[in-house]
Parts: structure tokens; C-alpha cells; sequence
């Protein structure tokens, strides 16, 4: 891991092309929530591939090219028959492989066509539906980004859309870059961030800022002050950022772990899931309840954080998208920059897209 010194004052250089930069396809991306995927078929797209998801009868998940190789209509537009997909238009059918299992007015004296829709590997994990669009050689090499809070019992989830009208560099630099809590100041999730350290190598980048937290959960009435403001004190914490990519992870001192999965659409746009988590480590009373009990806890606080978690989604979004407007408008401008952690993320984002 390569630590990058805050010491040394070099020029700088912000690459502006980056906003035109692919994605890595060699990684697992979360193109859905597995709660959104039920009897019928759901179309997604990363990175301009049309994909359309289903489950088969068993319940197991698959994904093929959203396209029906006779007429070039989407099959997500049609239905589900045991393990196959069927064509709304005519009705042909595709099996989970890819092959056409069936053409309803197929002649006696003709053959199935030989046509075969792409497929994708794809799985379900920590509530998500991950696919990997890229070599399915190296599928069985590479694991998804681990969520290990999302099963935990001492931790409580929220996850709010993010839907932005940006390139994906955009997003990924406003997480990265914890200065921007000045933004957030009505919802006071952070206050007074100073980067302190910062590492890299071409997987991912690590900045460690120290900050000013809003929030304790050290009792059990203290994870109101998720809802009521009047609880809540400043009080310092450290507040570590992680590109690691494609996705992004964070923590706010020992009570909170915040996690982006990323989902790039086309140049200008992109999707996430920020999905953030509330620990409950410090009630240890809690932890000696029943299994049963605690699950029924945990399940029934879902969402606590809702509120909070749009509100700083929206407003990052209104100046993410503001941003991108501004490229458009004058692809060659230059903006300054003091934060170090944003060229490093740049500098992975154009490492990983040229892979």
C-alpha cells in the first residue's frame, strides 16, 4: 500500500477526460436489491449492457442480454415459465443458458434457430443481486465486497437510492472527499473534517480524516438521536473513507459503518445504494436476549435512519448533478482542488477503466 505524504505541496492536475471513462468489468457490481426481483422479469443496464433479471422456479436468479435475438424486443418485457424466459412478442422461449428451447409456431419440418442471448454470472448476497459483466473466467476468482454488518444482529440498516444524472467519477468523489459535510449542516451528520493520512494501490484508496460526530450510541435511548436533533453533541471521531473499487465504505468512529454499491449506467448516468448501519455493540444486555429477539429487533429498527440518509442523498445529488452540468458546458475547465484524496481516486478510477 502505497501512503501518499500530506507534507509536500506538488501541483494539483485534475483530468478532466476522466469524465468519460468506463467502468473495470472485471469486478461484481449490485445491480438490484434482492427484494426487487420477484415472479417478474427486471430489467437493469450497467454500463450501456441492457441485462434482464429473473428467478427460475427453484427461486435461483439468472441473467441474460435484454434482447430477444428474433425481433430485438426486450425480454424483460415478458414472462417467467419454470427456468426459461419468454418472449412477449411471439413467444419464443430461452433457457437460463441462453438457448432457444422453444418457437410456439415452429414447423414440422424446421429447426429451432441456433440463436443464443449472452448470459451473465450473478448471485445473491448480503440482500443484493451481484453480476459480473466481464471475463467469466475470472467470475469464480473474485468475490463481491463483503457486507458482514448485513446479517450481523448488533447492527441496524438503512439504505437509501441514489439516482444522479452524473458520471460515476462525480459520485465517487464526493464520498471521497469529507470536506463537503459543510453541505450537510441542516441534517448534521459531520462537522470540521481534516484529512490526516492517505494510502492507495490500484485497488483502492484509503483516507483517514479525523472529525467532529453528531452522534454516541453508547445507551439504549441514545439511537434517537438518529430522529431528534436535540439529542445529539459534537464530540470528535475518526472518519475513514474507502474507495475500494468499484464500490465505497466508511465508518464513523465505532457506531457507524456506511457502505455506496455502485451501479454505473452510461456516461451521465449513474445509480447506488448507500446502505448505512447503526451498531448496537454497546448495549451488552441486548446481546444476551434470545437469537429470535434480537432478529425481531434488529428487523423492526430498519429504516430507522431514513430521514437522515435521503436527505444527505438528495442534497449530494442536486450538486453532483450540478457538476456534471458544468463539464458539459465547458469540458475543458479547470476547478481547484486541495483535497489529495480526490487525485488519488481519480488517479484508481483511470487505472482500473484502461484494465
Amino acid at each position: 500500500m502505497l501512503s501518499v505524504s500530506l507534507m509536500s505541496s506538488p501541483k494539483i492536475t485534475f483530468h478532466h477526460n476522466i469524465r468519460n471513462l468506463g467502468i473495470n468489468q472485471n469486478h461484481w457490481y449490485a445491480v438490484a436489491r434482492s427484494i426487487e426481483l420477484k415472479s417478474q422479469p427486471l430489467s437493469i443496464t450497467l454500463w450501456h449492457q441492457p441485462i434482464v433479471l429473473y428467478r427460475g422456479c427453484s427461486g435461483k436468479i439468472y441473467a441474460l442480454e435484454d434482447i430477444c435475438p428474433h425481433r430485438f424486443i426486450k425480454l424483460s418485457s415478458g414472462r417467467v415459465i419454470a427456468d426459461e424466459l419468454e418472449c412477449a412478442y411471439h413467444g419464443w422461449r430461452f433457457e437460463s443458458s441462453g438457448k432457444c428451447s422453444h418457437v410456439p409456431y415452429l414447423g414440422n419440418d424446421q429447426k429451432l434457430p441456433s440463436c443464443q442471448v449472452q448470459t451473465f454470472p450473478v448471485q445473491e448476497r448480503h440482500g443484493f443481486i451481484w453480476l459480473f459483466p466481464g471475463d467469466k473466467s475470472l467470475a469464480n476468482l473474485i468475490d463481491p465486497l463483503e457486507i458482514p454488518e448485513w446479517e450481523h444482529l448488533n447492527y441496524i440498516a438503512t439504505i437509501s437510492m441514489i439516482k444522479c444524472r452524473a458520471h460515476y467519477s462525480y459520485l465517487v468523489e464526493n464520498l471521497m472527499d469529507m470536506h463537503h459535510g459543510h453541505l450537510h449542516q441542516d441534517w448534521q451528520a459531520w462537522a470540521a473534517a481534516k484529512l490526516i493520512d492517505l494510502s492507495e494501490n490500484e485497488y483502492r484508496v484509503d483516507a483517514y480524516y479525523q472529525a467532529q460526530s453528531y452522534y454516541k450510541i453508547d445507551k439504549i435511548w441514545s439511537i434517537c438521536q438518529l430522529v431528534f436533533p436535540s439529542l445529539r453533541q459534537l464530540h470528535p471521531e475518526a472518519l475513514n473513507v474507502s474507495y475500494i473499487y468499484p464500490n465505497w465504505v466508511s465508518s464513523l468512529g465505532k457506531d457507524f459503518k456506511i457502505y455506496c454499491l455502485l451501479l454505473p449506467i452510461n456516461e451521465r448516468e449513474t445509480q447506488g445504494y448507500l446502505i448505512h448501519f447503526t451498531s448496537l455493540h454497546a448495549f451488552w444486555r441486548l446481546h444476551k436476549l434470545p437469537e429470535w429477539f434480537r432478529r425481531f429487533v434488529k428487523n423492526s429498527l430498519f429504516g430507522s435512519a431514513q430521514k437522515l440518509l435521503d436527505g444527505l442523498v438528495q442534497q449530494d445529488i442536486e450538486m453532483i448533478e450540478e457538476e456534471q452540468l458544468a463539464y458539459l458546458k465547458n469540458p475543458q475547465g479547470r476547478n481547484y482542488e486541495l483535497n489529495r484524496a480526490l487525485v488519488s481516486t481519480q488517479r484508481l478510477i483511470r487505472t482500473q477503466a484502461i484494465k
